[in-house]
């Protein structure tokens, strides 16, 4: 029978001790104050034993992992359990000192309860603890899919809301008239429609929070187990937020979503407005070369005001990479190659109303090196049984700026954390994926190279591939609309434009 597992110092003072019968206190602490004491130096016996009890342990660095079992316990499959919980303790802690094993102390418990239960040894292997500690819940995944879904629902109420109130405004305004509920601000027409315009952009901001109800909480999802929440308050809190149009970053793993749906709120949304995107799929070889790199580009135009919908876009297009340029079928191409403008084959028609458009596409599929926006050098060298890693990227583009920028190196298994030695930017180790995250907020030509070195227990093969996320408000290709006119009269319209460059792949493998 298994009596206790603990993790303690050279001295015998317990820092994690995990009892798995009745013991007390006093009794546990002085059996492992003896235990150093019992230990004859110069053998390489890895147990000792007492008349009472046997102690099987494996010295790690400056502690000894511990089991005290009983004397007629098999020792074979001790050892086993011994090996067993040596190799959990790297999983959750970074280091093997006193100070981390006790910052961690509640984890190495659960994970030690899910291979010894009353004494005896549990089936159990390293990847199985792993998903018995992670308890991941199906019902609370349907209950936040449910959420996050009410929330879309009323975000999208309120934005309809806001359109009625400046189309009412709208046609006050074409009609002549003051604006609906607006009585007695201004004689003159600009003024009662500037005075009419700055009160309506009032109204829609604080009918925000009264369109978008608080996301009712389902009844069958309810009783879901919620893991790690953080009470209702928090909640709440989060909500409230949410409400009021912030971004919340719910998960590591969607930053780049996340960051592309902040980037896609513009700040002040013309009667015409223009997404233009830009994705890249990029995959390299360690040693150099690029082995593939494509890059897709789209313009896409939104009008939400009929009297805006027969226009003309002025492109101005600074590539020099050779980009392949098409426009949507129903634009006149001839128009577009002579003079870089965007507008129907026939001029009395309208483009659609209050819907995206897409009307001028361009790709780019290279296997030129010159054209990596941000290039990778991962170097890992054998030493001895550890391998030391040296790390750097440097921006080729230096008109980008890229933000949020993500660097994924897949670390081996159950070798505990990497040792980091230099380090431009944050890191953040995540051990359940086996992953070190290199993050860096902001890459650009003031800040256009780094370098990470760690070292750890592995091979050269075991860090690749290597993958990048990044999100930039400039596009690669440096294709902007410059200019918006309408058909008739040439005069110029107002717009607005936002512009997204995205990673759809980016792998050094």
């Amino acid at each position: 029978v298994l009596l206790a597992a603990a993790v303690c110092t050279k001295a015998g003072k317990a820092i994690v001790s995990r009892q798995f019968v009745e013991m007390t206190r006093t009794r546990i602490e002085g059996l492992l104050a003896a235990f150093p004491k019992l230990m004859n130096t110069g053998k390489q016996h890895t147990f000792v034993e007492t008349e009472s009890v046997r102690y099987v342990y494996q010295p790690m660095e400056k502690l000894y992992m511990v089991l005290i079992t009983t004397k007629n316990s098999n020792i074979l499959e001790d050892l086993e359990t011994l090996r067993l919980f040596s190799r959990v303790i790297p999983e959750y802690c970074r280091a093997l000192e006193e100070n981390e094993i006790s910052e961690h102390c509640f984890d190495l418990i659960f994970a030690f309860d899910e291979i010894v239960a009353l004494g005896y040894r549990e089936n159990v292997n390293l990847a199985q603890i792993r998903t018995f500690t992670e308890m991941d819940s199906h019902e609370e995944k349907v209950f936040r899919a449910v959420r996050e879904t009410q929330e879309r629902e009323a975000k999208a109420e309120m934005r309809r809301k806001a359109k009625e109130l400046q189309q009412a405004r709208r046609d006050a305004e074409r009609q002549g008239k003051k604006a609906p509920g607006f009585g007695g601000f201004g004689s003159s027409a600009v003024s009662g429609g500037t005075t009419a315009a700055m009160i309506t952009e009032t109204i829609i901001e604080t009918e925000k929070p009264k369109v978008a109800p608080a996301p009712a909480r389902p009844s069958g999802p309810s009783k879901a187990l919620k893991l790690g929440a953080k009470g209702k308050e928090v909640d709440n809190f989060v909500d409230k937020l949410k409400l009021e149009g912030e971004n919340i970053m719910t998960s590591v793993g969607k930053r780049s979503t996340e960051a592309a749906k902040v980037l896609a709120l513009p700040v002040n949304m013309e009667s015409v407005h223009m997404k233009i995107e830009e994705k890249i799929s990029l995959t390299c070889g360690r040693d150099g070369g690029l082995q593939n790199m494509e890059l897709h580009g789209m313009i896409m135009l939104h009008i939400s005001d009929e009297k805006f919908a027969r226009i003309r876009l002025h492109v101005e297009n600074e590539d020099k990479r050779g980009v392949q340029l098409q426009t949507h079928p129903n634009v006149d191409k001839k128009l577009f190659t002579a003079e870089s403008q965007i507008g129907l084959k026939n001029p009395e028609k309208s483009f659609p109303i209050n819907s995206d458009v897409g009307v001028l596409k361009w790709r780019l599929q290279t296997t030129e090196e010159s054209f990596i926006p941000l290039t990778i050098n991962c170097w890992p060298s054998e030493s001895g049984n550890s391998c030391d890693v040296n790390i750097e990227y440097e921006l080729q583009e230096e008109s980008l700026e890229l933000n949020d920028v993500v660097i994924t190196i897949p670390l081996p298994s159950g070798v505990g954390a990497p040792v980091i030695g230099e380090i431009d930017g944050e890191y953040r180790h995540d051990s359940r994926r086996n992953l070190l995250e290199w993050c860096l907020p902001v890459i650009d030509a003031k800040n256009k190279s780094g370098s990470l070195e760690f070292s750890i227990a592995g091979q050269p093969n075991d860090f690749f591939p290597v993958q990048v996320s990044f999100i930039s408000k400039k596009n690669y290709c440096n294709i902007q609309v410059t200019k918006v006119t309408q058909v008739d009269g040439n005069s110029p319209v107002r717009f607005s434009t936002e512009t997204t460059f995205l990673v759809d792949k980016y792998e050094i493998l």
